[in-house]
């Protein structure tokens, strides 16, 4: 088993590296994350994307800028000391920007122009307000009052909340997306008129109670933040696709 460092007669091996990211939860993400890369990097060779010499050069050069690796031999001893070939580096410069080529088709202008032209209404946004108070008989009492008075949301929202996360802010959450809320609210709110109040609703424990107010709605338009949310979703499914087409399975580590 290889070693990774020693603390004196100590070695701590790869195997120990792994176990602590396990235990700490990260093994799996990091896994996951270098799955997605090879799979879009294997599908860029499948489908016959061809990088040209200077763009790896130009990748590489980039990387050691960063690094502050401005001579060859600095380069080399950078490499030398993480017991990475220069074939390897190369190997790492060109899987990185076969995954960005295949992503950017994926994610094309033209399919994220088609995917919001069919799923338009899920981009739909509101920009609501919430108080959360711990009965229902106070939350019914607010609502009674924030009918007669709907200026005084925030106020009241500042002075009787039970919610921390929002209380100082007047109970603003602000502008949220289809599927921010759950099902049964999302509906009441996306359907609601501006300025319209909504509840009480229960938490799921009973132990509060919320009244939304719906202080604007916004239709779906293809700004940026929509269509980067769009590429999120397409690549995301793109992903999951290409997963299908093969067989993965975690390997024993020891």
């Amino acid at each position: 088993m290889a070693g990774i460092v020693r603390i004196d007669d100590e070695v701590i091996t790869t195997d120990d590296f792994i176990r602590t990211l396990k235990l700490n939860g990260q093994f799996e993400g990091l896994v996951e994350q270098m799955v997605r890369d090879r799979l879009a990097a294997r599908a860029a060779r499948q489908a016959g994307l061809v990088l040209a010499p200077e763009q790896v050069q130009e990748r590489a050069d980039a990387f050691r800028r960063a690094l502050g690796l401005h001579r060859a031999a600095d380069t080399n001893h950078y490499l030398d000391a993480l017991g990475v070939s220069l074939d390897e580096f190369e190997a790492y410069i060109i899987d990185g920007l076969y995954q960005e080529k295949m992503l950017e088709q994926v994610c094309s202008e033209a399919a994220v122009a088609q995917y919001f032209k069919l799923n338009s209404p899920r981009f739909d946004s509101v920009e609501i307000s919430h108080v959360v108070l711990d009965s229902e008989g106070a939350a019914r009492e607010m609502l009674s009052v924030l009918q007669e008075e709907p200026e005084a949301f925030a106020e009241m929202a500042r002075e009787h909340a039970v919610d921390e996360g929002t209380r100082q802010q007047g109970g603003v959450i602000g502008k949220v997306l289809r599927g921010s809320l759950k099902g049964d609210i999302e509906a009441r709110v996306f359907n609601a008129r501006e300025g319209e109040l909504l509840g009480p609703f229960p938490s799921p424990d009973g132990a509060c109670w919320e009244i939304f107010c719906v202080n604007a709605k916004h239709p779906a338009t293809l700004d940026a933040d929509t269509a980067a949310e769009v590429r999120r979703l397409l690549r995301e499914a793109w992903l999951v696709a290409r997963a299908q087409e093969h067989v993965i399975e975690a390997c024993p580590t020891r």
